[in-house]
């Protein structure tokens, strides 16, 4: 890939794994050819230098676009009022994801709207601006963390698996929806 674009990270040298042990369909799915995917989507400065944008399992896919969590959040966090945020991927009818923010404020924070939020963000980053959703919380609760007391969008999240699961019914009832309206 050239310099610049954003992609997933592949691996190989000696010391990475040739397979998982009697595994063979896992040890297909984490190889191209003899390099290891790490599941980080990163990329690769002029100067050779890597930066790691996000995990592949926590891309949100809306209307199209590869939407990483990581980058709506660190843009939120340059919000003065806000101490800490998480976004997570969700069902949505149009896009079939998208993204919500949980974000909690500042005990001396003045509270904001959603739409205020998003004026903000339209200023600082582009793709902040995919977030369709927000839910505020109080500055004495707390985010979910992980075992290193990082704060996480794991806790709550459906698995991928089941959250596709949730699109396509989503996207069926609207159908059904649709076709009902336009046959009554």
């Amino acid at each position: 890939m050239p310099a610049g674009e954003v992609g997933e990270i592949r691996i190989r040298g000696p010391n990475v794994t040739k397979g998982y042990w009697n595994r063979p369909k896992e040890t297909a799915e984490a190889f191209v050819g003899d390099r290891f995917l790490t599941g980080d989507i990163g990329y690769m400065d002029a100067d050779g230098y890597f930066y790691l944008v996000d995990r592949k399992k926590d891309m949100i896919i809306s209307g199209g676009f590869n939407v990483y969590p990581q980058m709506i959040e660190q843009a939120i966090y340059t919000h003065p009022a806000v101490q800490e945020v998480i976004v997570i991927g969700i069902p949505d009818d149009y896009r079939g994801e998208a993204a919500k923010a949980f974000i909690k404020l500042r005990d001396d924070a003045k509270p904001f709207t959603l739409e205020e939020l998003r004026a903000f963000l339209d200023r600082q980053a582009r793709q902040a601006r995919t977030a369709r959703r927000g839910r505020f919380r109080r500055p004495n609760c707390r985010a979910p963390r992980s075992a290193s007391c990082r704060a996480t969008n794991c806790a709550g999240r459906p698995r991928r698996a089941e959250q596709q699961q949730l699109i396509r019914r989503s996207l069926v009832t609207a159908r059904r929806a649709r076709r009902q309206a336009g046959t009554t």
